[in-house]
């Protein structure tokens, strides 16, 4: 049975189910439908195999976090799903090398990060299927816009609700808490028969929901060494780069075929399960001894604090106009909003594979102040260039920088919060933190569209005030936050 139950058992097992049904799909199903006008025999072969590709994709997890074999294992394993007959050639490299990869306790903070993964794939499953939704129930158009807007506006004050919570009774409160209400929450929209009752709904799912995040970043930080703050915010920043491209993907397809209160409840079935996880075994393991929860401070307002802020405040502000102005871009161009989307989703890809690099590198040897500058200088200047592309290639090549300078920006500024605060008040200042993530949000989206210009000048304007910011950060931060020391043992420190 354990030789069974062996994670590589498991994903070679898997691996071979989803390499014979990409087969069938392509040697098979499509011939027929091409050759012989059966268009079901796509659609069914199509579901299957999509099927087994996410049950493959959680035995490459299970491998992962198992195993603990290095990422390119994961990622060579996830590109073989996609190219017919590559499997067998990695299964046969993993059978050489089987007396190599060990079995390995799952480290409790990777059921963390699965939270972050949980809080931000509620949020974006959200994005594609809210507006149309709430239009169905018989919104007016301002109300699906105060429906969606609703979410972030509560959000907010949840956020700095749990950063006080997490520093006076630790982490393990508010993030039980979170999931709990967060699911129930999400179990509400099946019964939001009304454009009032979507309201209310979102009132209540956007404050319980940001419980969640400022806990379970507190809790990684507090429960990370001080050098090994960069690897462990780049982790963070893969899962939420990961929901960020699962999330629309998801609700969009399995909305279009199901319904919006059925995806809801698939992701608040998620979030139970980690409830469960999370109660068994996080509770007696909180980040915060007794003490430390005594004694709790207030904020005091250093450099690199201050920088955090604005990092949080200006990548979400860059986030926002994007999410406005692209669509509108690429429509002018005359493409699909199809085309908007794939970009969208480009970025992201970029965004996960920086993130697991520089969680295997760390990037140690390279301040966070100097990620923070150029990280937001990249997203500035591809904003800048967006409003002047006009060819897909080139969209593409920006949207990929873009990718580039927010995988950069996140684990700097998560590592400047963590640089700023103590134990004491780290909670409060993630509270605050990602509360400026959604105030950041609205006013790239609202603010932008205030202002009366073309496209391509919104755009300009998005890029010009991140600069400013850039320029602002590296005339504040010391010389040896922007350098690298010299000498190797103070490196870091």
């Amino acid at each position: 049975m354990n030789k069974l139950l062996h994670p590589l058992t498991i994903v070679r097992a898997a691996g071979l189910v989803d390499g014979i049904s990409l087969l069938v799909l392509l040697g098979v199903a499509m011939p027929l439908k091409y050759f012989a006008d059966m268009p079901m025999a796509v659609t069914i072969v199509g579901t299957i195999h999509g099927y087994i590709v996410i049950a493959y994709l959680l035995a490459i997890l299970y491998a992962q976090l198992r195993l603990q074999w290095h990422a390119g294992w994961s990622l060579l394993c996830l590109a073989a799903a996609f190219v017919p007959l590559a499997w067998f050639a990695v299964d046969r490299a993993i059978s050489r090398r089987r007396d190599r990869f060990e079995v390995k306790p799952i480290p409790l903070k990777w059921l963390v990060y699965a939270v972050v993964f949980f809080a931000f794939i509620d949020l974006f499953t959200q994005l594609p299927v809210m507006s149309t939704y709430a239009l169905s129930l018989g919104a007016s158009a301002s109300v699906a816009g105060f429906a969606v807007g609703m979410y972030s506006l509560t959000n907010l004050f949840g956020n700095i609700a749990s950063g006080i919570w997490t520093d006076r009774r630790g982490a393990y409160p508010a993030l039980t808490a979170g999931l709990a209400l967060t699911a129930g929450a999400l179990l509400l929209y099946g019964v939001a028969a009304t454009p009032a009752a979507l309201v209310a709904v979102r009132f209540l799912h956007g404050f319980v929901s940001g419980l969640i995040v400022p806990a379970a970043f507190t809790f990684l930080a507090n429960a990370t060494e001080r050098d090994r703050q960069g690897s462990q915010s780049a982790v963070s920043g893969t899962f939420v780069g990961v929901a960020a491209i699962v999330g629309p993907a998801y609700s969009g397809i399995m909305a279009s075929r199901t319904s919006v209160p059925f995806v809801f409840a698939t992701v608040a079935a998620l979030g139970l399960g980690l409830l469960l996880l999370t109660a068994i075994f996080l509770r007696k393991r909180d980040a915060r001894s007794g003490e430390k929860r005594r004694d709790t401070g207030r904020l005091v307002w250093r450099r690199e604090l201050a920088h955090s802020f604005a990092g949080a405040f200006f990548l979400m502000f860059s986030q926002g106009a994007l999410a406005y102005l692209l669509p509108r871009h690429v429509e002018d161009l005359g493409y699909s909003s199809r085309m908007s989307g794939t970009l969208m989703s480009l970025f992201g890809l970029i965004a996960v594979a920086v993130f697991i690099v520089q969680a295997r590198a760390g990037f140690r040897r390279l301040p966070p102040a100097l990620r923070f500058a150029a990280g937001l200088a990249m997203m500035a200047l591809s904003q800048i260039l967006l409003g002047q592309s006009a060819n897909m290639t080139v969209l593409g090549a920006v949207m990929a920088l873009y990718g580039l300078g927010f995988a950069l920006l996140f684990p700097a500024i998560n590592t400047l919060l963590i640089h700023g605060t103590t134990e004491a008040n780290r909670g409060r200042a993630y509270g605050w933190f990602y509360a400026l993530f959604s105030a950041g949000t609205v006013a790239g989206s609202s603010g932008i569209g205030l202002v009366p210009l073309p496209v391509a000048g919104q755009f300009a304007l998005t890029g010009c005030v991140m600069l400013a910011c850039v320029a602002a950060v590296l005339a504040t931060a010391p010389r040896g936050k922007i350098l690298p020391a010299e000498s190797g043992p103070e490196q870091g420190k």
